[in-house]
């Protein structure tokens, strides 16, 4: 009797050693995430196994005293030392403990999500984690053309820029073939309120279209410009130019002559004026 009661207990432990045998599982790749949307930080332990009686723990590795994103213990979430920040945006798929799953759901992603999470699952007798790295897109406003004038061969200077892109953007000019243009000056900066990237190019050609496009990802915006009405109209302001200064060195001349030859003119108009009364 003593033996079978060895024996049961003896093949209990090994099986209860066999289910402690977990690896916690992450994605390989960043997560990526979009600003104002919902996001999925994957979790989960191989073999799926259920992790309803354990510790499932969320934090933030690259924050001071790794601060606590979410906490699941004893059956139920505990988030009394939460980061402020987190409050009422993290959320368990309680179901889905039962298969091994502990991925978190964040909601209403901000900029200030973007780091590094520890995903913690703990056992009676074991414990194991796994990193996620979360990387945050905000889309930024549609970029906008400037002409800023022409330089002293014809070119067309234009300017694109585009601000509050998080992380720092693609930019790039195309003509109405779609090939890409060479800019010639690239200005970047980053404040509060994320990327702003400025592209200057110089036209010495007149095409139909110009666009300046702007990529993060999967995410473009983009802005068009008629550049030949440019080239028109720099020459119907050039024309009328020439007009308005030979008019005035005409006016010049005709003022000049006036005020030599004022007698003559006046006895020319005399005459005129005396011949017609008399006639």
């Amino acid at each position: 009797m003593k033996f079978i009661c060895l024996t049961l207990l003896i093949i209990n432990g090994i099986t209860d050693s066999i289910s402690e045998q977990y690896k916690v599982v992450g994605p390989a790749d960043p997560v990526f995430a979009v600003a104002g949307e919902d996001v999925i930080l994957p979790c989960s332990i191989k073999p799926n196994i259920s992790v309803v009686d354990m510790r499932v723990e969320w934090f933030r590795s690259d924050l001071k005293d790794s601060q606590l994103v979410h906490l699941y213990e004893d059956h139920e979430d505990r988030n009394i030392e939460q980061i402020q920040s987190y409050r009422g945006r993290t959320k368990l798929n309680h179901p889905e403990l039962q298969r091994g799953d502990a991925s978190l759901k964040l909601s209403s992603v901000r900029v200030s999500d973007e780091g590094l999470y520890k995903c913690f699952i703990q056992s009676k007798s074991r414990s194991d984690d796994a990193t996620v790295n979360v990387s945050v897109e905000v889309v930024g406003r549609p970029p906008v053309i400037t002409v800023d004038g022409f330089d002293h061969s014809g070119g067309l200077h234009l300017q694109c820029e585009s601000e509050g892109w998080n992380p720092e953007p693609d930019l790039e000019w195309l003509d109405s073939e779609g090939v890409s243009l060479s800019s010639e000056t690239t200005e970047m900066h980053r404040n509060t309120e994320g990327f702003s990237v400025k592209h200057t190019i110089t036209l010495h050609h007149s095409d139909d279209k110009i666009h300046c496009r702007v990529k993060l990802r999967h995410h473009m915006l983009e802005a068009l410009i008629i550049s030949n009405m440019f080239h028109s109209w720099r020459t119907s302001v050039i024309v009328i130019s020439v007009f308005v200064v030979l008019s005035v060195i005409a006016g010049i001349l005709i003022a000049v002559f006036a005020h030599k030859n004022r007698g003559k003119i006046l006895v020319f108009l005399f005459y005129i004026f005396y011949v017609n009364k008399t006639v």
